[in-house]
């Protein structure tokens, strides 16, 4: 018995069925060709494959798990990533799509997002005068940890380092593991209840123990080539010695490159993560550039990069960028492009209105956040934080063309 084709029983009206046929796949397939190594083993999984279940998930704020579940559950899932026929199978390993990310990098992904912005002027959504004055602001990428107290770190790299030495066979002379845990509690007890100076005084022992167990192993292991535990150690030696006001604290074990920004919200004092700027376009919302800085940097320095990147992307000089005061400091701003800061006064009338119309950005970075993945970072490392970022505007520019698709078929009917 034939099997039938998908085409043949889906809605062709459907948003996700028509952008499946305006996306460029031969393109892609042709760009991210050069990342796929040949020869002997195991066949690679197809590019439209792995791009399109990286754009749903972006798209519809899943994860590497569930994304791959729903591809089985979801006709016109398949058909977007390329299927002929409907699957039962799991088009791959979850696993797949991290290997595959960490293969083609950051400027992999930024030929995913140059696309979306390409599939737009192709379908007259983005037009060349949209793409001249743009709006520009940053905001912070967290991270997916919790938030960090030094008696809560030193506590679980005391466990960690413990682990690391029963795992080489190391005998410890005292593990803490009893006091240790039991000081935890009492610590976090006696800060809620505000005892401060009792508070104290359980951390003392924390660090104590960490201590110990630290120079017991340093004493005892030969770290020759073993750079996990060396790794641990020089950990463990940093949580000791860094203080309050320390700088370039560690906030995380599992991701050390986790810093701590201040933005000034009234209901978040402290966000853990990394500084992104993103660039859109003024009139008609679309992500242009956006882009993961690490090391904290002030905002005006990051403008000539994100402005370089979204002429990069859209092919189109820009001629005016709009930004809050953050971004104050002509030796900053690029010499070619006219950048306007709020506030400024003495604007013709059409200027004013694009200045005014800067606060726009904003709830493009709220949809962002709580609707394409930039609001908690699960990626490993600073590549992870910079692919992420990336792939976050690819998900808010789909979903633009798709709302536009949904938009022009009601306009149809």
């Amino acid at each position: 018995m034939c099997a039938v084709k998908l085409e043949d029983i889906l809605d062709k009206k459907n948003g996700l069925y028509q952008l499946a046929n305006r996306l460029n796949w031969d393109y892609l397939t042709s760009e991210l060709g050069p990342y796929y190594a040949e020869g002997p083993g195991r066949p690679e999984i197809p590019v439209r494959v792995i791009v399109g279940l990286h754009y749903l998930k972006y798209l519809e704020n899943e994860s590497d798990e569930i994304v791959v579940q729903k591809f089985c559950e979801n006709p016109y899932w398949q058909y977007f990533c390329g299927m002929e026929t409907f699957q039962h199978r799991l088009p791959c390993h979850p696993t797949t799509l991290v290997k595959w990310r960490k293969k083609i990098g950051e400027k992999g992904v930024e030929k995913l997002l140059s696309h979306t912005i390409d599939t737009a002027k192709r379908m007259a959504l983005l037009t060349e005068d949209l793409l001249k004055n743009v709006n520009v602001d940053t905001t912070v990428q967290e991270k997916a940890i919790t938030f960090p107290t030094d008696a809560k770190l030193c506590h679980r790299m005391r466990i960690k380092l413990i682990a690391a030495a029963k795992k080489r066979k190391i005998e410890l002379r005292q593990t803490y593991v009893r006091v240790g845990k039991k000081a935890s509690i009492m610590q976090a007890r006696y800060a809620h209840a505000k005892q401060m100076k009792r508070s104290r005084k359980e951390f003392k022992k924390i660090r104590n123990y960490l201590g110990r167990v630290t120079r017991d192993i340093q004493r005892k292991a030969d770290m020759v080539n073993d750079y996990e535990l060396s790794f641990l150690l020089s950990q463990a030696e940093q949580l000791l010695k860094q203080e309050k006001k320390t700088p370039n604290k560690l906030y995380s074990l599992h991701a050390p490159e986790a810093e701590c920004i201040a933005k000034g919200k009234a209901h978040k004092h402290y966000e853990f993560g990394c500084k992104v700027s993103i660039v859109t376009t003024c009139k008609v919302p679309w992500v242009l550039s956006i882009k993961a800085h690490h090391d904290n940097p002030y905002d005006g320095a990051t403008l000539k990069e994100s402005l370089d990147q979204a002429e990069l992307h859209s092919k189109v000089k820009i001629q005016q960028a709009f930004a809050d005061k953050a971004y104050r400091g002509k030796e900053h701003h690029p010499s070619d492009v006219n950048v306007y800061i709020s506030g400024k006064k003495n604007l013709p009338l059409s200027l004013k209105k694009l200045l005014k119309g800067r606060s726009g950005i904003e709830p493009i970075i709220g949809h962002l956040k709580q609707e394409h993945r930039l609001n908690r970072n699960h990626l490993l490392g600073k590549i992870g934080d910079k692919i992420n970022a990336v792939l976050a505007g690819c998900g808010f520019n789909l979903r633009k063309i798709l709302n536009c698709i949904k938009l022009e078929q009601i306009v149809l009917a």
